[in-house]
């Protein structure tokens, strides 16, 4: 019996049915593995992040303060400065940082025969890695723990009353024996016989042997004493310590509030070799708060 002949034809269309069957079912296997991607990419992408903060950069620090601010909050008494030493005090020195727009810093100097002030500025910039948490809410977690830390009493105070004396300070007030001076306590001035202060920012203490850092706040009123600020930024806090070394006696106030993802540290302290010449919490506080809002005018400019 004859052999049937080989038809190509027909064995090229067997063939090309093949490959598109083929085709078809790779094609498929495609379509589902993309359709799952765009699943997946959806969900992630229906969970807005986080609001990003105000600031995405930060000022250079030593040029914040204004020069009279400066002049005022390190006094010289009588002293005349050249142009050269004034550049130097005034100018302040930068701090030392890796990355400016995240952090920067600067600090200030004078000394002179009634004591040494030194002036300090950090500022912070938050950035939160965290999608679900925004840089704002990230920073109030860093303030938080700073005020937590600082041990600061709840509750808020505008612009604080002139300071007066508290009941236990004005029933121990008088006129000694001698003549001599009285300590205020609520403010931490001496008054003498007369009920007088003396002249000068640092106040003189009736009792030198006392040690102050014992009770820092000992020698506050209720308007200088270590509060909440409720209007400086958006939140904000200021501490006033009062400590004696072996080198002397000094008191550091300082200021720290947040106004969105930045977070401004001011430190201002006063020293003294003489452990009775007290600084005077009341003037520290004053400029210390004026640069403060000084500061947060000019941030959010």
């Amino acid at each position: 019996m004859p052999r049937k002949p080989f038809v190509p034809g027909a064995a090229l269309v067997v063939a090309a049915a093949l490959a598109a069957g083929l085709t078809a079912c790779t094609g498929g296997s495609d379509t589902g593995d993309e359709t799952g991607d765009a699943k997946s990419g959806g969900t992630a992408s229906s969970s807005p992040a986080a609001e990003p903060g105000r600031y995405q950069t930060l000022p250079e620090a030593c040029g914040l303060p204004a020069r009279g601010t400066l002049r005022g909050m390190l006094p010289g008494g009588d002293q005349q400065l050249s142009r050269a030493e004034a550049k130097k005090i005034y100018d302040g020195q930068p701090d030392i940082t890796y990355d400016t727009d995240r952090r920067v810093g600067c600090r200030w100097t004078r000394e002179t025969t009634a004591g040494t002030r030194h002036l300090s500025l950090d500022i912070q910039r938050v950035v939160s890695y965290d999608a679900a948490v925004s840089d704002d809410d990230k920073a109030q977690g860093i303030y938080d723990s700073k005020e937590l830390a600082a041990q600061i009493p709840p509750g808020g105070s505008g612009s604080p009353s002139p300071a007066t004396p508290s009941p236990s300070a004005t029933k121990g007030k008088g006129t000694d024996k001698g003549g001599g001076a009285t300590t205020n306590s609520s403010a931490g001035k001496s008054v003498d016989g007369k009920g007088k202060a003396p002249s000068g920012s640092p106040s003189e203490a009736s009792d030198p042997s006392a040690d102050p850092s014992t009770d820092p706040s000992a020698d506050l009123s209720d308007s200088t004493a270590p509060r909440v600020l409720d209007d400086l930024g958006d939140a904000a806090f200021l501490n006033d310590k009062l400590v004696t070394a072996d080198s002397g006696v000094h008191r550091d106030v300082t200021v720290v509030f947040r106004t969105s993802n930045v977070i401004v540290t001011l430190t201002y302290d006063q020293w003294s070799t003489d452990k009775t010449m007290l600084p005077d919490s009341q003037e520290l506080q004053d400029k210390a708060r004026s640069l403060a809002g000084e500061l947060s005018e000019s941030l959010s400019e």
